[in-house]
């Protein structure tokens, strides 16, 4: 995982390929229990012990997706938040998609 929580998030305008079949795979095997959806989006639920918890990883969340350039879909309440990314200028999965999901791991 830390070979791709390393690396920087890259900003995407559209006009690049999708990641699909095996190149998906390979960088799934580098992060810790993210769920690949329809080849499409990344997903991932954390639980917490109470909302204040689930609140201040959400907060740390946002500050690292706005340091990154990058950011994912959040719902959160009591005890738990989930996650979801995906490249919405190529309505797919990118590379940058799996590193935000490392760095998110690392928090």
């Amino acid at each position: 995982m830390s070979a791709l929580a390393d690396r920087k998030c890259v900003p995407c305008s559209g006009g690049v390929p999708r990641l699909r079949g095996e190149q998906i795979k390979t960088y799934q095997r580098e992060l810790r229990e993210w769920e690949v959806v329809d080849e499409h989006h990344l997903k991932k639920s954390y639980k917490f012990e109470n909302f204040a918890e689930a609140l201040a990883f959400v907060n740390r969340v946002g500050e690292l997706a706005e340091a990154e350039g990058h950011h994912p879909d959040i719902c959160f309440g009591w005890g738990y938040a989930e996650i979801k990314i995906w490249t919405h200028a190529i309505d797919g999965l990118s590379e940058s998609d799996f590193i935000l999901a490392a760095k998110i791991d690392r928090l």
